[in-house]
């Protein structure tokens, strides 16, 4: 596990994403990181808020039991899941460049929606006991019209191939990005004003 800043209350972050550690450092919390082994996939006839929220929940339920008994009681641990809807569809991240092409072709000049569910657990005494809270965070997405030759440069620069949607709103990828309504964090992949009121509802003010 890593760690960052001097811990009070006990934070733990159910991500092994760099983006989301570094925005949760952002807004002054000090952590602890714990990556979950949970497979991310789409239960039959599961529509997307509903699984962005449940393995979101999953996520920091998992690290929770994980951690057990040596947790200190009023631990939180926070997970959060990001996917990409286009129409119906999860675009999840690419296994290979030629599904990366295939996802931007598609969001190519189209507007979609990024969900993000995120999750607080406090674990409570006993240590197998939990208080938890998940909700979903939406934001809508416009890519310019975009050539098979941008399409190709953006993915020979690798930045698409660790990211749902084949694409990072925060680097290369904000010059294929039109327009962006909502929460700008949350299609980096945590929803810090979201985070902020439910981490409130366990008593932690980031402001």
């Amino acid at each position: 596990m890593g760690e960052t800043g001097v811990l009070t209350r006990p934070i733990v972050l159910a991500s092994g994403s760099p983006r989301r550690q570094d925005l949760l450092g952002r807004i002054g919390l000090a952590f602890r990181v714990m990556v979950p082994g949970l497979a991310e996939e789409r239960l039959p006839g599961e529509e997307p808020p509903a699984m962005a929220r449940r393995l979101a929940l999953e996520k920091a339920v998992w690290v929770a039991r994980e951690l057990g008994g040596e947790a200190i009681p009023g631990t939180l641990v926070i997970g959060a899941d990001t996917i990409v809807v286009l129409g119906d569809e999860v675009l999840g991240k690419p296994a290979d460049a030629e599904e990366a092409y295939a996802m931007l072709s598609k969001l190519s000049g189209r507007t979609h929606r990024v969900l993000t569910g995120v999750a607080v657990v406090e674990i409570a005494s006993p240590p197998d006991g939990f208080v938890s809270r998940a909700e979903v965070e939406e934001t809508l997405v416009t890519f310019r019209p975009l050539s098979p030759e941008e399409i190709w440069r953006y993915i020979e620069s690798g930045e698409p191939m660790d990211k749902a949607g084949a694409y990072g709103v925060q680097g290369l990828g904000s010059v294929i990005v039109q327009r962006v309504e909502g929460c700008f964090f949350n299609v980096v992949g945590l929803p810090l004003p979201r985070l902020a009121r439910l981490l409130k509802e366990f008593g932690v003010r980031v402001l």
